[in-house]
């Protein structure tokens, strides 16, 4: 959307020379950069699929805070079995849904929560990331960022599908991430063109939900300190 990856590494470049206080902030440089570098006809196809992906109500249906969370076994980077049960055996659960390396937003969340992983292990909470792109793509991803959390495959969106964040890209915008080379099929290892909301959850050792945002607008996401408030809230014993 709005020429996120390949412009992806001038936007970020932009960003970094500039004194952030939140990832909202964060994002909002991204969007504002792009908008300067990426032509108004260009830049009016993300804002469709936006609007019309708000318009489906799809906020509206996510798993919500107080529901049991679906269990699910996925495979890291490394190709090991990574269950919600053990993790919620030790302690509260961030569960972030991103949508897949070539989106610069969802990269730099990222790395917001990288950076604040070290605050959540100290209380013996833990995070993973689920995404549906490719273990390859993820590993990439996770080493070039430096991600301390584990990367998790989630094929054919079907964990995500569960705590109902999955939508399908429409037909028009498919043309554009393909004309800036962006082959979500290819990423992702499969043909359907679904993908996630990007979205926070924080599961408690109780297996219930608490905390859960999402948005159709991707390039709004919630500060960390939010979920980690949450996850602070429930004690790891």
């Amino acid at each position: 959307m709005g020429g996120e990856a390949s412009i992806a590494t001038i936007i970020q470049s932009a960003s970094a020379t500039v004194t952030i206080t939140t990832l909202q902030d964060q994002l909002d440089e991204i969007t504002a950069n792009t908008r300067q570098l990426v032509q108004a006809d260009r830049l009016a196809v993300g804002e469709r699929a936006i609007e019309e992906l708000f318009a489906s109500g799809i906020e509206e249906h996510i798993l919500p805070v107080g529901a049991v969370a679906p269990d699910f076994a996925l495979k890291d980077t490394n190709g090991r079995l990574v269950r919600s049960s053990d993790l919620l055996a030790i302690g509260p659960l961030v569960i972030k849904f991103f949508r897949g390396r070539w989106c610069s937003y969802c990269v730099t969340e990222l790395e917001a929560w990288r950076d604040h992983y070290g605050r959540l292990r100290e209380r013996e909470g833990l995070m993973v990331a689920v995404g549906p792109q490719i273990q390859r793509q993820s590993d990439f991803m996770a080493g070039q960022h430096g991600l301390p959390f584990p990367v998790l495959h989630d094929p054919g969106n079907l964990v995500a599908e569960k705590f109902g964040l999955v939508y399908t890209v429409p037909e028009y915008h498919r043309t554009y991430y393909l004309s800036i080379l962006v082959n979500i099929p290819f990423v992702n290892g499969e043909k359907s063109w679904k993908l996630p909301l990007p979205a926070t959850y924080v599961i408690g050792r109780d297996g219930r939900v608490a905390f859960a945002e999402a948005h159709a607008d991707f390039r709004v996401r919630p500060e960390p300190e939010e979920a980690l408030a949450a996850a602070f809230a429930h004690p790891s014993r």
